[in-house]
């Protein structure tokens, strides 16, 4: 005796599911605005009719090479390129996890920039018998 097992099916979220439908229908109107028949259009994306019309009833067992296949045959292909351009909730996320550097305030600012001037300055906190230049470490530098 032979035994078939079933071919596993995705269980869709309604939702998904609603989504693959209104897509499937979209594609069905291109087609028909076209003036394609469903056979041509099978025969030219490599696969059955049958397939074809589940991928237009949005059936979630259709392959998404068959899918991009058919979006190339009625010359849509250019809308692939826009999935997830505009991804305003990934680029919230992505912002969110940026690490933001804390700015030191302006007059503590102006107040590194006038001792980087005295220790650079001939006789300034660098001279010599200072603790910058290395001596007062209890010998010579």
């Amino acid at each position: 005796m032979l035994y078939i097992m079933p071919k596993n099916s995705m269980i869709l979220l309604p939702a998904a599911q609603r989504k693959l439908e209104t897509l499937g229908e979209n594609i069905r109107l291109a087609r028909l605005r076209r003036g394609l028949s469903s056979a041509m259009v099978a025969e030219r994306a490599g696969i059955s009719r049958q397939t074809l019309s589940s991928l237009e009833n949005g059936a979630g067992s259709v392959s998404m090479s068959t899918w991009v296949q058919v979006l190339f045959v009625l010359g849509l292909e250019k809308d692939l390129e826009r999935v997830g351009r505009d991804d305003e909730l990934g680029r919230i996320l992505q912002d969110a996890k940026l690490p933001t550097r804390k700015r030191a305030r302006k007059d503590q600012g102006a107040a590194l920039g006038e001792l980087a001037l005295k220790v650079a300055a001939p006789g300034g906190l660098a001279s010599e018998g200072s603790v910058l230049n290395g001596a007062g470490r209890g010998g010579e530098a």
